[in-house]
């Protein structure tokens, strides 16, 4: 069974193009999903798996405390492994055929308020080099909604600052074209022209450099927004993707088409950028609940 994983991952990184972070959830669960037919079921070939074996493994999911969300991709993993499978004919039967996704309920994403955006925004210490970085950064996640993978997988060709946009690589190796306003592009500049030179042997081309001159992390940039969200006394818990979040509901709340803002996020499929839209409608029982004298 695993000779069949190896060849899935291999599957996911070349022909998908699937980013680090998609493939190592993947395997994460395949491997726990593998190790539960092998030692409990003692399924020796994955082409023995039956829908009562992977039905047996949610239970054991679930007795685990597991919520219905992490069981719902466990079980997107698993159906994507087995098509594999059947595609390759390297099993004549599909166990996921009949197999229900457990539903999860829909969390909404924590956003902040513009007024707490300009608060951490302005917590950047500007009297270092570090600072104008942390500054751009947070600057441009809010001006273009981009992950923070890509933000950091940015190099300073990407930047056309003249035209007024980013070039982004998104997930599956698609590119796409985001604006970037006035604010974000005056601090990107300072930050390039007169700033990342400072930092130790800057001559990658990455946009966004360590102390090291090397690449930033993404643990790297959790340490910084972690820090930063502190000194702005945020009292939200942040996560790397609040900016995005912020950016994608406070356009949506001023009346940008929905189908614009799933553009500039690189969602693939609309029903994901419509989340935005409950929490744009909650925003607005929260005002009317306040403001309204008969509410």
């Amino acid at each position: 069974m695993k000779d069949q994983l190896l060849d899935y991952i291999q599957f996911m990184v070349v022909e998908k193009g699937l980013s680090a972070n998609t493939v190592q959830s993947y395997e994460r669960d395949l491997k726990a999903y593998i190790t539960y037919m092998d030692k409990v079921e003692q399924v020796s070939s994955v082409c023995e798996i039956k829908r009562v074996h992977i039905l047996q493994f949610f239970a054991h999911l679930k007795n685990q405390g597991k919520s219905a969300k992490t069981i719902a991709r466990h079980t997107s993993s698993i159906r994507s492994f087995h098509h594999f499978l059947i595609r390759g004919r390297r099993c004549d039967q599909d166990p996921t055929e009949h197999l229900e996704t457990p539903k999860s309920e829909k969390t909404l994403p924590k956003v902040l308020n513009i007024e707490e955006v300009e608060e951490l925004l302005q917590a950047a210490d500007l009297s270092k080099p570090s600072g104008y970085r942390d500054r751009a950064m947070m600057e441009v996640l809010y001006a273009t909604g981009m992950r923070v993978s890509e933000l950091i997988s940015l190099d300073v060709d990407d930047v056309n600052l003249e035209m007024g946009f980013i070039r982004c690589i998104g997930k599956g190796n698609k590119e796409r074209i985001i604006p970037i306003g006035k604010v974000a592009s005056e601090v990107l500049e300072t930050y390039i022209r007169h700033t990342r030179n400072q930092f130790r042997h800057a001559q990658t081309q990455a946009l966004f450099l360590n102390q090291h001159g090397n690449r930033l992390t993404r643990q790297g940039f959790w340490k910084i927004l972690k820090a930063l969200a502190k000194k702005s006394k945020i009292e939200k818990e942040l996560t790397p993707h609040t900016l995005r979040h912020s950016f994608a509901t406070h356009l949506i709340e001023n009346g940008a088409d929905l189908r614009a803002v799933q553009e500039m996020l690189g969602h693939a499929d609309i029903s994901t950028t419509q989340i935005y839209t409950h929490v744009s409608t909650k925003r607005i029982r929260e005002v009317y609940s306040q403001f309204h004298p008969r509410a």
